[in-house]
């Protein structure tokens, strides 16, 4: 793209990191003859389960363009990655919860081995994966598949939990907070969804969105690339279950946003208990939760119902799950 622009703008305010890319403009948006991400496509081929690609659109690039400088305000190079996970070769599936187990995991060892591979590199501070689902988040291509941004910086919300956490272990005198919130939530129960020997499923007790799970390893680790084959495949039906409960909370299935929370790449953060947040963005039937005023404009949610209610609805909808 002729004269495209990117790199880091610093919010000096703030005090956080914006990318830049002009080529994410260009971006196809729902294309309905031509899908990038089947079998047969210029960057697939075929014979895969699971393919990870390079994004044709990034934020992030290893090797950007040196920005122009500013008399005022910062900039720095846009160093990084982004990858795009296809998580199968089905193009019809509604969501990875339709997938089989092992099917499943494939994606989470393919993610693993991305973790293992980029936390070498001279640029990658943090590997954030996510998964968007639903046109109502804004999906550009509805084929099944997940997103990696290797940034050379940490996100700022994990920044904050990295403080938080930090914090609560000198206080504590060497507790872990997530470990703790895992004692609680077992002991209280109300808001649990779903556990097993290796992990536990929950809505928090402070949900920012209306149906929110957050899943935590019952082991204390950092990284992905920690987990043991045991756990990795319990996560995987971890994944399918809870999000089979999000799909069959309404009468369509509902619109998430799923990211991994891992402590940066480099550096010891022992402090630190990676987990995944799913946020569900619908507070009832056809009825979208926006980021609106309070919290785009003062940055603290608001929630319309009770996070204890709301578990209830996902904990049931998750038992009509098991029970198919």
């Amino acid at each position: 793209m002729k004269n495209a622009v990117m790199e880091l703008r610093w919010d000096p305010v703030l005090g956080e990191w914006i990318m830049v890319s002009s080529v994410r403009h260009v971006r196809p948006w729902l294309p309905e003859s031509f899908c990038p991400f089947c079998p047969g496509a210029p960057e697939t081929g075929y014979g895969w389960q699971v393919l990870v690609l390079e994004n044709k659109y990034p934020m992030l690039t290893p090797e950007p363009p040196q920005p122009s400088s500013h008399h005022f305000y910062v900039k720095s190079k846009s160093s990084g990655g982004n990858l795009i996970i296809v998580e199968t070769p089905q193009h019809d599936l509604d969501d990875i919860s339709d997938l089989d187990v092992n099917s499943i995991k494939l994606v989470l060892e393919a993610l693993k081995n991305l973790v293992e591979e980029e936390r070498g590199k001279d640029y990658a501070k943090y590997l954030l994966w996510f998964r968007n689902k639903g046109v109502e988040i804004g999906v550009s291509l509805t084929h099944p598949h997940s997103q990696v941004y290797v940034t050379p910086f940490t996100p700022v919300k994990v920044e904050r939990e990295l403080t938080n956490s930090k914090r609560y272990t000198i206080e504590s005198g060497g507790k872990c907070l997530f470990c703790n919130i895992i004692n609680v939530e077992e002991s209280e129960k109300k808001r649990i969804l779903y556990s097993n020997k290796s992990w536990v499923a929950f809505m928090p007790f402070y949900a920012h969105w209306p149906f929110e799970a957050h899943i935590y390893p019952r082991r204390h680790l950092q990284l992905l690339s920690d987990l043991e084959e045991e756990e990795l495949s319990l996560l995987a039906l971890t994944l399918k279950v809870v999000l089979c409960g999000f799909k069959k909370l309404f009468r369509k299935p509902s619109p998430y946003i799923m990211v991994m929370h891992q402590a940066p790449l480099k550096g010891d953060y022992s402090f630190y208990h990676m987990h995944f947040e799913i946020y569900g963005v619908m507070r009832g039937e056809n009825v979208l939760k926006y980021a609106a005023g309070m919290e785009m404009g003062g940055g603290n949610f608001t929630f319309d119902s009770v996070p204890e209610d709301n578990a209830s609805r996902l904990r049931d909808s998750i038992s009509t799950c098991l029970r198919s």
